[in-house]
This record gives C-alpha cells, sequence and structure tokens, in this order.
C-alpha cells in the first residue's frame, strides 16, 4: 500500500492513504546517511568498506518532488545520487539484525544530492557538501514497508529523460535492515527519522537546467508499488560564498572524478576511439562529452634555450627551413595577430570542434565541455589551437576563456575560426591568432567535442606537443622532432641574411649576391669566421 506522510501535532509519525495530490514530507528529526553502500557504486570508487560508515545531514536539506535546488555561484560540481530512503515507524534502540525491519514503517524515494566543490574541507563529515537546502529531496509516496522485500527493491535515476541509474537491494554490501540494527547500537532511531541507503553506480554531475527523477518501487511485490517519480530542477545561484567567513570552493581531479563517475567520465583519462565519439544526452548547459586521448609524449620538450631561439628566428625563416627539408604543408593559413608584433612560441594544445548539429550541441556543448576543459587545463607554456574548419562566422573563445588562458600561462591562442570579445581579449594581454572578430556565441556554428587530439587548423595537421611559432608573417607548425634543427639552421641564414643586406645598402646588385653564389660565400665566411665559430650553424642555399 502507499501513502502520503506527515506529523500529529505531537511530532509522531502518521500515515494517510494516497490522495491525487503529492502531499509534501515534513521534516524528520534525524537523517542518517551512509557513505557507501552498494557494490556497483563501490566497485567505481576502487573500495569497498568492512563496515557501513554514517554522515548527519541536517533537517533544512529536506526538499519536495517538483523543487528546485540551487547550485551555488563559483561551483561546477554538484552530483544527484538516487537512494532508496528509509522512514522508522516505531523507536529502535539495540534491536537485533532479524527485528529491525519491522522498525521500518515506509520506504521513498531520496536525491541525495552533493557539492563536490566543499567536499575535500569537510572531510568526510559532508557537512557542508551535502548540507544545502533542499539536498535532500523526498517522496513523492510512501511505501507501506510490510508491503515489500528489503531485498527486491529497486531505485531508478532519470536525467533530463535518460535512465542513470537502475540497481536493486539484491546489489546492496549491508542489507537493509543491518543499517538500522547498526545504527540502533549508538543512538535511538525515532519515529519520522530517515536513513539514507545509499547510492549504486551511475550518480554524477549535473548542471543548471537539468531535471532529475528518482523513483523506488517494489516490482516483484504485489501490485508494484511504487513512490513514484521525485522530481528536481538544477538552477544557478547567484551569489557567491564569502571568503572572510570560511573556506571557498575548490575542486581538483579527484572531486571531478568521484562526483562524474570515473576519471574517464570527468574527461581526465584515454577511452577508446570506438567510445570517444559516442554523443550522450542532455541540456543544453549539460553533460560532459566521452572524453579525448591523451596527449602524445613522444618528442623532445621544448627546453627554454629552444624556446628562445625559436623566439629569435622569424616564422618565414623557419618555414624556409621546413621546405628545404620536404616539409610544404606546415601552414596555418588565414591566421592574423590580435596584438600587432606579438609573438607566440609554444607546444600545441588542440581542440577540435565540430559542425554544429541539435542533438549534438545538446550532448556536447553544454557544461563543462571539450572548450572549458580545454582552457582549464591548458598548462604554462601551451599554445591552444582549435579546429574551427576555417569557420570565421563565430567565436571560439571570448575574453571569460582568454582571461584563463592567460591566467594559466597559456603562450596563445590560434584559431582558425573567429574570436568574440576581439577588443577585449587584445586588452587581456594574451596573443590569438585567428580569422578576425565576430560577436555570434560559439553554438552558432561549431559544436565542442573533442581535446588532445590530432586536429587540421587552417590546412595544416597538428598533433598534441608539436610546436608552434606565430608572427607578423603567420602560424607555422614544428615537428618536435625536427625543433632544434631547424631553430638552428634558421638563425644561421638570419645571420647570413643580416649579412647580405649591408652588401646590397652598399650597392652590391643581387645576381650572385642572393643567394650567395661561391665567390660571395667565400667572402661571407672569410669575414664572418669568429661569429660563425659561435652561431648555431652555418646553413647554405636561399631563403626565398
Amino acid at each position: 500500500m502507499i501513502y502520503d506522510f506527515g506529523y500529529d501535532a505531537q511530532g509522531v509519525g502518521k500515515c494517510a492513504r494516497r490522495r491525487p495530490v503529492t502531499d509534501t514530507i515534513a521534516r524528520p528529526g534525524k537523517i542518517i546517511a551512509i557513505h557507501l553502500s552498494y557494490a556497483s557504486r563501490a566497485d567505481q570508487r576502487g573500495r569497498r568498506p568492512a563496515a557501513p560508515s554514517y554522515f548527519f545531514k541536517p533537517s533544512s536539506s529536506v526538499g519536495v518532488s517538483g523543487g528546485t535546488v540551487e547550485r551555488p555561484a563559483g561551483t561546477e560540481l554538484l552530483a544527484f545520487e538516487g537512494e532508496i530512503a528509509l522512514v522508522i515507524g516505531t523507536p529502535a534502540r539495540r534491536v537485533a539484525l532479524a527485528d529491525a525491519w519491522t522498525h521500518v514503517a515506509w520506504v521513498t524515494a531520496s536525491n541525495d544530492l552533493g557539492l563536490y566543490d566543499l567536499r575535500a574541507n569537510d572531510k568526510g563529515s559532508n557537512v557542508r557538501s551535502k548540507g544545502g537546502d533542499g539536498y535532500t529531496p523526498l517522496g513523492p509516496h510512501l511505501i507501506d514497508a510490510r508491503t515489500v522485500d528489503p531485498t527486491a527493491l529497486r531505485v531508478r535515476a532519470w536525467v533530463n529523460g535518460e535512465l542513470r541509474q537502475d540497481d536493486t537491494t539484491a546489489g546492496l554490501i549491508f542489507p537493509l535492515a543491518q543499517l538500522v540494527a547498526d545504527l540502533s547500537q549508538h543512538f535511538t532511531l525515532e519515529p519520522g527519522d530517515v536513513i539514507l541507503t545509499g547510492t549504486p553506480a551511475g550518480s554524477s554531475v549535473i548542471v543548471p537546467g537539468d531535471v532529475v527523477e528518482i523513483e523506488v518501487d517494489a516490482p516483484n511485490a504485489s501490485g508494484s508499488p511504487t513512490s513514484g517519480r521525485l522530481v528536481t530542477t538544477v538552477t544557478q545561484g547567484h551569489v557567491a560564498f564569502d571568503e572572510t567567513v570560511g573556506s571557498l570552493p575548490a575542486v581538483d581531479d579527484l572531486q571531478r572524478t568521484e562526483a562524474w563517475g570515473s576519471a574517464e567520465a570527468a574527461g581526465l583519462v584515454a577511452v577508446p576511439s570506438s567510445r570517444r565519439d559516442a554523443p550522450r544526452s542532455g541540456t543544453e548547459e549539460g553533460r560532459n562529452p566521452v572524453p579525448e586521448r591523451a596527449k602524445r609524449d613522444d618528442g623532445p620538450t621544448l627546453s627554454p634555450a629552444l624556446r628562445a631561439k625559436l623566439l629569435e628566428a622569424p616564422t618565414a625563416g623557419l618555414s624556409a627551413q621546413l621546405r628545404k627539408r620536404g616539409h610544404h604543408s606546415c601552414f596555418i593559413d588565414g591566421v592574423t595577430a590580435n596584438i600587432p608584433g606579438s609573438k607566440i612560441v609554444g607546444t600545441a594544445k588542440t581542440l577540435r570542434f565540430v559542425p554544429f548539429r541539435e542533438d549534438l550541441f545538446a550532448s556536447h556543448g553544454g557544461g563543462y565541455n571539450a572548450q572549458k576543459r580545454a582552457f582549464d587545463a591548458v598548462e604554462e607554456g601551451e599554445v591552444i589551437v582549435i579546429e574551427a574548419r576555417g569557420d570565421a562566422t563565430t567565436g571560439t573563445l571570448g575574453d571569460i576563456l582568454a582571461l584563463r588562458a592567460r591566467t594559466r600561462g597559456a603562450a596563445g591562442v590560434v584559431t582558425d575560426g573567429g574570436v568574440r570579445d576581439f577588443d577585449q581579449v587584445a586588452e587581456i594581454g594574451l596573443p590569438v591568432f585567428s580569422q578576425g572578430a565576430h560577436p555570434s556565441v560559439l553554438g552558432r556554428r561549431h559544436v565542442p567535442w573533442e581535446i588532445d587530439v590530432t586536429i587540421a587548423c587552417g590546412g595544416a595537421t597538428v598533433q598534441p606537443g608539436d610546436i608552434v611559432v606565430g608572427d607578423g608573417d603567420g602560424v607555422i607548425v614544428i615537428p618536435p622532432a625536427l625543433a632544434e634543427e631547424i631553430a638552428n639552421a634558421a638563425i644561421a641564414q638570419e645571420h647570413e641574411d643580416a649579412w647580405i643586406a649591408t652588401q646590397v645598402e652598399a650597392g652590391h646588385p643581387v645576381d650572385g649576391l642572393f643567394p650567395l653564389n661561391a665567390e660571395w660565400r667565400a667572402r661571407y665566411e672569410a669575414e664572418t669566421a669568429p661569429q660563425n665559430e659561435t652561431a648555431p650553424q652555418t646553413k647554405t642555399g636561399t631563403n626565398a
């Protein structure tokens, strides 16, 4: 049988037969939640507890079906957890395992919401991370515990209509009755107290606009009793935490991994190529796409000495040396600098957009998408290189992302698309090479798809770790294994060209001088011998 739940004037739990409308569930005296209880979740976390452990949630965290929950300003890792909630009907103190279930009056659905941005500082207490207003919605209806088998209950969770969790109490490490018996050893469980019994695998991050539904039922029981769907909508908060009175939200890769459910889901490790392009449903604010390949690490690093050489050598000279070695497709065409006179040297961190498609933008365009992850993860000295298919009719970054890249120490950005907030990006001081300004948002033409993969930018193939050099003549891509040789040769050629320029300025004709014939070369080597002994490399040939 199914009931709605309330309290009488003395605070004693009572029930009423289900009515056509959903009643609220009054505040319980205690809410006790278990940290880890399902085998599927334990396997996902890589740890299986020997005994249950618990934390309390404040009664002010109770919410109702159809309500909202706020993701606070400045946070990113609000996660849902579909759970079976037990409501105590009669006092339980030091009860035996065999009698424990008789003290449970009702079963219902709960969403044990948690904000992982605050989790580390809570050190397991979850006081702040799980104690927020509305972080324990319950209901909408109560199932009579006497009519169901506690080992055959089911919990399911949907996000925006997509089934995310589906497990039964057969998958529990600790049976429901054991939780009641265990807790009763330590304090009295009173009528109306709620026990949250843990969540199975599938819990993950939700974002503003997402709608989460949780249902608990007993599909094998007579009449298939159900709690109905507990519905919660995520909203965006606008009040930041006050840094003067307490610790602030903070996230790291551990919290991202546990909030999303796995390192793969958080975009922190590689996945097989067969899975990489599979879309996931979600709202426009929403889902993380399936993550990308890890960065390659098969070439030499860009040392400070090599970086200095590449800063000295012009792209025109570097490209000439690449062409002499058979590399004719090293140019990122069509891009110019937002800051005249700027130069960039760095290793490529790649980001790929695919053409806009409504369903793919819904699954990959919002939330902590590939574009945001690229700018959050760029390392000092890296250049973010964006494949936008040469489409300049929308922006591929704006001032906020440019500020993030500069703060992270990025050497610059190269995109064969457009840039929003063009003047503000230039004022930030981050060198950006692009096709120019465009006011449109990303979703007009592009879906942010993946990072740290081989891309095509401005007609050039770019791999993670390739060396990117840009100046007033444009941007080129240098294979890491050739970078030292190319830099030395380009600098040597620059010294030679400078000497040739002095001869032309002195009135000599260019015929035989540019390029140097045998006579002129002998003269050049004689006059510059001391310099050539310390030059990185003397190179014959032209710099056309």
